[in-house]
């Protein structure tokens, strides 16, 4: 069983004490920003980069695939491979790794080669992504457990609306190649602030770890589970194609403003979370799936104009920016002990649905047009909002367990 005693951080002090560790919170935050923004920079930077690897944008674009994969596919079992490693070690491997890969990456001439550091990248975001939460977790006192991770996760929104863009102009500015070295130099000061100032938990003792998937025998993890692939989903088909679905709104050339708009709904999202999870969990939960509803709708239709396009992007932030923290921070709630289980089987179905949101987000743009895109997301919706409504008991609660004031 996981000990649950607090360490000391550098400056001598509790970790579980009665407020937040930011600066061991903020390290965290900018290893999900890295993690997240690694992932997406390709995006930015695709046509320079296939043109430099001689590949058409197609293929060059498959290193956001090749990533997710990468992450799907070993999160779940390097995560029960590693449980007994002492968490501090875990994680500073993990950031290390996208060090490596990120250098590969902007170095490599050949495609093969980058697919193939692209996909060591998408393995150390799965060893990180199920550690990320938990380690924030564990850094709170539980009635601040939920801000912490609110902290920890907004790492996400920066660098989609922020590091995307700015990664871009780097590209733009000094090459696709300059922009995963700054990724790489980033990292490298990370390393440097993680072993100045994030604090180290133990591991599970190989005697007292259960089965990976037991954790699906829990009370509330398969319902959150589930509301977490097809919200997702639901997401990413909108998300990934939320441009050409922008031109046939007459908006096209503004397609990064409505982004950022939508960046900067999420970090109110994030903040709203993180400050009321602890005793709303069941109310945020609701009011993020009617949100995000409520933006699809608002997409659906519209024929066009800036105020209904800017008014879903509020909506859809509003409603998308807090998720990462209420569906880790219920997952971890429900699973107990098994938290990190929780995560990685998370962390898998959320690029499992990230991967699936692209290609039915295509198959969709291919057959019935952009306009069909956020109808498909009022349909996914509807058993997304009935899970969190029936899981009342466990899962989806009103509040979390011990989050007094």
């Amino acid at each position: 069983m996981t000990t649950h005693t607090m360490p000391t951080t550098a400056s001598g002090k509790e970790a579980g004490g009665r407020k937040l560790p930011m600066p061991a919170l903020l390290a965290l935050a900018t290893a999900v920003f890295v993690t997240s923004l690694t992932e997406t920079l390709p995006a930015g930077v695709l046509p320079a980069m296939s043109a430099d690897l001689g590949v058409g944008e197609s293929a060059a674009g498959q290193a956001v695939t090749v990533y997710a994969l990468g992450t799907a596919l070993t999160a779940i079992p390097l995560t029960a491979a590693t449980a007994g490693w002492r968490r501090k070690r875990l994680l500073t491997a993990a950031m290390a790794g996208f060090a490596v890969a990120n250098t590969v990456t902007a170095l490599s001439s050949s495609y093969a080669l980058t697919m193939t550091a692209r996909f060591a990248a998408g393995v150390a975001a799965g060893l990180a992504w199920a550690l990320l939460a938990g380690y924030a977790r564990r850094m709170a006192p539980v009635h601040l457990q939920g801000r912490a991770i609110a902290v920890a996760m907004a790492g996400i929104p920066v660098a989609l609306s922020l590091g995307v863009p700015a990664g871009t102009f780097v590209g733009g500015a000094l090459g696709w190649r300059a922009a995963f070295l700054i990724m790489t130099g980033l990292t490298f000061g990370l390393l440097v602030w993680i072993a100045a100032v994030v604090p180290d938990f133990p591991g599970q003792r190989a005697g007292n770890r259960p089965p990976l998937l037991r954790v699906l025998t829990v009370p509330g993890v398969a319902p959150v589970l589930f509301v977490t692939l097809v919200f997702v989903l639901a997401h990413t088909i909108l998300y990934a194609y939320v441009a050409v679905l922008l031109d046939r709104l007459g908006m096209g050339g503004s397609t990064g403003l409505v982004l950022l708009v939508f960046g900067a709904a999420c970090l109110v999202g994030i903040w709203a979370v993180g400050a009321h999870v602890n005793r709303r969990l069941r109310v945020l939960a609701v009011a993020g799936v009617l949100l995000v509803g409520a933006a699809s709708a608002v997409l659906a239709v519209a024929d066009g104009g800036a105020v209904p396009v800017y008014t879903a992007a509020i909506l859809w932030g509003l409603g998308w920016g807090g998720a990462p923290t209420l569906l880790q921070t219920a997952a971890g709630d429900a699973a107990g002990e098994q938290a990190d289980s929780a995560q990685a089987i998370l962390v898998t179905l959320w690029n499992a649905a990230m991967a699936g949101g692209g290609v039915v987000g295509g198959l969709l743009l291919g057959t019935a047009g952009a306009s069909s895109l956020p109808w498909s997301v009022l349909v996914l919706l509807v058993p997304v909002s009935a899970v969190v409504l029936a899981a009342r008991t466990h899962g989806f609660p009103a509040g979390r367990a011990g989050a007094g004031v």
